[in-house]
């Protein structure tokens, strides 16, 4: 199977990264990729929520996921839409970080929205409420392609082992991991987390992010680490995107999965226990 990671720039204006983003796809394909993968929030890059108001819209209306759709149909290939910032119908008015599988008809075939929520302080100033505008999913999702079974994450899910432990042992062969990932925490984990979820489920790893400085109109400044992944599931990196936008390849041995797993079956390995107690200090000696 050829894959390719389409490695984005997204700023706050959903029209003009469609624009970039379908000239990115229609190069993976020309490369003869028939798996292709864009990062998390594709359409828009912003922590506005004004702003996100006025520019995002339900599912059903969006234009990125209806061109992105038309475009998975002209080429024939199968487009895993990382994540788009999505509106929902909840009350508190949060969106949803859904990523979409594409089929090369156009139809959806398969959604998922982002579980784990990035509430964090960096230092320095920098800081992030994910929750505070998205909802959290409840459920993993796995789906199956020709020849292989397709599991989705995004991100911060990456922190998260036992998604992909449930993910690995739900069949999945190839995971995708779309990503906005700051710079701070990508210097000091990105390669060592992905690499690990490789490792520890034996499947290939697709990590497709964004890259670099936002333009944003409203808002913080925003910076993203960028280097898109595709991991082996030995845990070797079979390709790695430099700064900014582009795409990158690799032709994956999907038997190499069964190789791996034969090798270390650790899918197989779980066992129950119990969690940590804990102790009470020791009562002092008396004489």
């Amino acid at each position: 199977m050829r894959v390719a990671l389409v490695q984005l720039c997204s700023s706050d204006d959903p029209a003009a990264n469609l624009a970039t983003t379908e000239g990115l796809v229609r190069q993976a394909a020309d490369g003869g990729a028939t798996l292709v993968v864009t990062p998390e929030v594709t359409n828009i890059v912003s922590s506005s929520r004004a702003r996100q108001n006025a520019m995002l819209r339900h599912e059903e209306d969006d234009p990125t996921l209806a061109r992105l759709r038309d475009i998975a149909a002209e080429r024939g290939i199968w487009l895993v839409i990382g994540s788009l910032a999505i509106l929902t119908h909840d009350a508190d008015g949060r969106f949803a970080n859904r990523s979409f599988l594409i089929a090369p008809d156009g139809a959806i075939a398969a959604r998922y929205d982002k579980i784990h929520m990035f509430d964090v302080a960096l230092g320095k100033g920098e800081s992030y409420r994910e929750s505070a505008a998205f909802r959290p999913g409840t459920g993993a999702v796995v789906a199956d392609l020709p020849g292989a079974r397709l599991g989705l994450s995004i991100c911060y899910d990456m922190r998260f082992a036992a998604l992909y432990r449930a993910l690995g042992q739900a069949g999945a062969d190839i995971i995708t991991v779309p990503a906005a990932f700051t710079v701070p925490t990508g210097r000091a984990h990105w390669h060592v987390l992905l690499r690990a979820r490789a490792i520890e489920t034996g499947c290939f790893i697709l990590a497709a992010a964004q890259s670099g400085h936002h333009a944003v109109t409203e808002g913080p400044d925003r910076r993203t680490y960028g280097h898109s992944l595709i991991v082996g599931p030995w845990g070797e990196i079979l390709a790695e995107a430099p700064d900014g936008p582009g795409v990158i390849f690799a032709n994956l041995d999907l038997t190499e999965v069964r190789k791996v797993r034969d090798m270390v079956p650790q899918l197989r390995h779980d066992r129950s226990f119990e969690r940590p107690a804990v102790q009470a200090p020791a009562e002092p000696a008396t004489s």
